[in-house]
């Protein structure tokens, strides 16, 4: 198995997580080819079923779909289907439990703010 996969998370998400990656930072575009399953296993040497159980999830909610006998390509709008589902994502796993946080210290919408601008300066 390849040292960059985590421990801590199913392959085949982090191969899904892989694709929509490369779809949300645009060097995956809409109608493009995507790489193929043989691809996927023959440069991460792991197994066929794994890979193809996180492609076929993304097939099921029409991120990818098939042209027969030409591979996988990036649906039409399935970069803002992402981008929406990643947002959702980063409210409830983040958001809400940093505002009930700061409700409990007594910390303001501005305060807030204010330490989410000196954070980012940080790290972007």
């Amino acid at each position: 198995m390849s040292q960059l996969f985590d421990n801590g998370k199913p392959i085949y998400i982090q191969i899904r997580e892989l694709i929509e990656d490369q779809i949300v930072k645009d060097q995956l575009k809409e109608g493009e080819q995507a790489p193929s399953t043989n691809q996927l296993v023959n440069f991460y040497k792991i197994n066929h079923v794994t890979v193809a159980k996180g492609v076929n999830q993304l097939i099921d909610e029409g991120i990818l779909f098939k042209k027969r006998g030409l591979g996988m390509f990036v649906a039409e709008g399935a970069r803002e289907r992402l981008l929406e589902k990643r947002k959702d994502a980063f409210m409830n796993e983040y958001l809400v439990g940093l505002l009930q946080e700061a409700e409990k210290l007594g910390i303001t919408t501005e305060e807030i703010i204010e330490l989410i601008r000196k954070m980012k300066g940080r790290v972007g």
